[in-house]
């Protein structure tokens, strides 16, 4: 059988190799279409990674201090924060439960008494009417209904994520050699070392946001508790989880602190704005020049960018996990093309 030739610019290319382009395209866009698929299950995977960070960073702490083998630092590391969780739970849980469910029941009501307020008074009525027929409003509603969508199964991929982050603390080297073996040979120690600077650079970046989130929660809670601020502890309890989510995060933490301030009084709602805002000044002021001496640094216009793609195309994990993804886009950027650049 004789094997037939497409002529191409005057060359023949022989039909098999034809063939051999069509099957490697079509497998190229598969695998392309699964990764689309599939890439909640990247964020799974890189949430898990930054709890194994967490509890081998804090290991680490605790070998440094007391001197223990790194193996029973790990161990001490995971019993140390069951015990803490378990402690602020009978400490402040029930009290934190109760707040929760009372304002969960009060939303319906409390939304309503802004409606009412806001119909009442002429420059507040006009300025929503204005947001309702802007265009920034058009643009912006796409990204929050994808975070919020997403975030009606956010607790739930919180369990998945917990078993990823519970073996890969126990186990990371086994998984560390996977990624390494994946590569070519001669592009292993250099794979090795980026996914130690990676994880060098993670670390740094988590425990400037654990501080962050830990201040955050602090101040919000001496405010609203001198203010006489209802619910003041599950407020500031929200407030402090969603400073981990840098510029988007405080804003979202304002809207419920001004709800149930509104149900107090019209001055107790510019009191609340006035302590969220004095707050976010010094965090972002003094709290996070000071802990950027161990953070990698990351211009806060590309930390936006991140956050608007991906809300918009991963929904609550892209906008939470925005500001990692972004940590590990910017070293693999500097170390497989600009150090090479500059070496050329």
């Amino acid at each position: 059988m004789e094997n037939k030739e497409k002529p191409v610019n005057g060359k023949a290319i022989p039909l098999h190799r034809i063939w051999t382009i069509v099957g490697i395209t079509a497998l190229v866009l598969v695998a392309l279409l699964l990764s689309w698929k599939a890439v909640q299950v990247f964020l799974f995977i890189l949430a898990g990674v930054i709890i194994s960070i967490y509890f081998h960073g804090f290991a680490r702490l605790i070998g440094r201090t007391i001197k223990l083998a790194a193996k029973w630092s790990l161990v001490a590391s995971v019993l140390i924060n069951i015990a803490f969780l378990l402690g602020i739970s009978y400490l402040i849980g029930s009290r934190v439960a109760n707040e929760a469910v009372q304002f969960s029941e009060q939303v319906p009501d409390l939304i309503a008494d802004a409606k009412k307020y806001i119909q009442q008074t002429e420059t507040l009525k006009s300025v929503y009417q204005k947001l309702q027929s802007s265009e920034m409003l058009q643009k912006v509603t796409p990204i929050l209904s994808g975070f919020f969508n997403s975030t009606l199964g956010f607790f739930g991929d919180i369990y998945v994520v917990l078993f990823i982050g519970v073996f890969f603390t126990a186990t990371p080297e086994v998984y560390k050699k996977g990624m390494v073996k994946l590569l070519p040979a001669q592009a292993r120690d250099e794979g090795r070392r980026i996914i130690d600077l990676i994880a060098g650079n993670l670390r740094s970046w988590l425990k400037g946001m654990l501080f962050s989130m830990f201040v955050v929660f602090v101040l919000t809670s001496i405010g609203l508790l001198s203010l006489g601020i209802e619910l003041w502890l599950i407020l500031a309890l929200i407030a402090g989880l969603l400073s981990f989510i840098p510029n988007f995060g405080p804003v979202m933490a304002l809207i419920p602190a001004v709800l149930v301030a509104l149900s107090q009084s019209p001055t107790a709602v510019l009191w609340v704005v006035l302590l969220y805002s004095l707050v976010q000044l010094v965090e972002s002021n003094f709290i996070t020049p000071l802990v950027q001496q161990e953070l990698i640094k990351t211009p806060p216009a590309l930390i936006i960018i991140s956050q608007v793609f991906t809300g918009i195309w991963l929904g609550a994990w892209g906008v939470v996990l925005a500001t990692p993804i972004l940590v590990i886009v910017m070293v693999l950027i500097d170390e497989l093309y600009i150090k090479k650049q500059d070496i050329k």
